[in-house]
């Protein structure tokens, strides 16, 4: 059994930044790619940035230049680092990982999600 917890949302207001944690534990082998999705409301749920074991990063469009993705030295971590925060990036934030279990085929794992209120 594997459980990602994330920490770290909140109200800001525009132009602030915030800094979202998740963390994986239970029995895995390893995990793949890490991710953060988000989803508004009214809205599809929507990847945000992903990061891939090697360090491989990618964005959404909208948000490339002030969203930054990471992970720990364990691998087992993921945080997402977000600047200049805008209205409209007000959503629920979801971690994401592809979990490798000892055996058996590779599990897309999510968080519980948290939310993320930007003020104008």
């Amino acid at each position: 059994q594997v459980e990602l917890v994330e920490s770290g949302g909140g109200l800001v207001q525009a132009g602030g930044s915030l800094r979202l944690s998740c963390a994986a534990s239970g029995s895995f082998f390893s995990i793949n790619e890490m991710g953060w999705y988000r989803q508004a409301p009214g809205k599809q749920r929507e990847l945000v940035a992903a990061i891939a074991s090697g360090g491989k990063t990618s964005y959404v469009d909208s948000v490339k230049g002030r969203f930054s993705v990471s992970r720990g030295n364990a691998k087992n971590t993921v945080s997402l680092q977000m600047n200049s925060l805008k209205p409209e990036n007000t959503a629920v934030y979801y971690c994401e990982a592809r979990v490798n279990p000892y055996y058996g085929r590779t599990l897309d794992t999510w968080g519980q999600g948290t939310l993320v209120t930007v003020s104008s």
